[in-house]
């Protein structure tokens, strides 16, 4: 691992272990705790696409005439991490994007995704994200949480959005939860099995293979430039604190 990254990774340790332990995994005892948890943490599931696209917009040509854009090997880097996201397999064998994924998963379980999807038709409606948050009724630190994300999306330099896409957004599901999730699905295999397998597969693609993609991304983007690797190290801190507050929100 480069010697700047590994770096990062113990600066970020701290936060990242508070988020590993944060009561909002003793809140997930049965179905009805898994339905709350899912209706607030589609969320991330929702705006990491966002901040993925971001990253593509930048770091690859999407626009008329094509032209070459960066280096090829983070255009490679990038081109597969959307390719997995936004088409990967379903448990059917069906391609479906992670957050089609997700949504799926909720209406098996009989969650309450009116928050979500109340979001996204204000936004198909052709209203800014800026607003649509402001005028919608999820909680407050739901708010401030997606509204950092669209900040980083829009306006910070790739390096950063690099380092929050990667490190802000680290394999977050400890033990503990696995070993619920599975004492549910046991009692209601019926309700939990698409929501096993979208954790299961989170954990194979996102955690592993993307997860490594992702560092390379960010060490080219931030190369031996010291300062560089502080703001990443700061920005990925910061994302870590604002899903603290989405956390935080679920257990209100």
């Amino acid at each position: 691992m480069h010697s700047q990254a590994l770096n990062l990774k113990n600066k970020i340790q701290a936060t990242r272990a508070n988020l590993l332990t944060h009561p909002v995994y003793t809140q997930i005892k049965d179905l009805a705790g898994l339905q709350n948890f899912a209706q607030y943490h589609v969320f991330a599931v929702w705006d990491f696409m966002s901040l993925l696209k971001s990253l593509q917009i930048n770091l690859t040509s999407v626009s008329l005439p094509w032209l070459p854009v960066g280096s090829a090997n983070t255009r490679y880097l990038i081109n597969e991490i959307v390719l997995g996201e936004e088409s990967d397999v379903d448990e059917q064998g069906n391609r479906i994007s992670h957050f089609e994924l997700y949504m799926s998963a909720m209406r098996q379980m009989g969650a309450n995704a009116s928050l979500i999807e109340t979001l996204v038709e204000s936004l198909m409606s052709g209203i800014t994200i800026e607003e649509a948050i402001r005028v919608s009724s999820i909680p407050d630190q739901v708010k401030q949480f997606l509204q950092f994300t669209f900040d980083i999306a829009q306006h910070a330099p790739l390096h950063v959005k690099a380092a929050v896409f990667t490190f802000g957004r680290e394999d977050l599901i400890p033990d503990m939860f696995t070993q619920i999730l599975n004492e549910v699905y046991t009692e209601h295999p019926d309700k939990v099995s698409i929501f096993k397998y979208y954790i299961e597969r989170h954990i194979e693609v996102d955690g592993g293979h993307h997860s490594h993609l992702a560092l390379e991304m960010v060490a080219e983007l931030c190369g031996n430039d010291s300062i560089k690797w502080e703001e990443a190290t700061q920005a990925s801190i910061q994302s870590l604190e604002m899903r603290v507050k989405l956390w935080d929100a679920i257990i209100q």
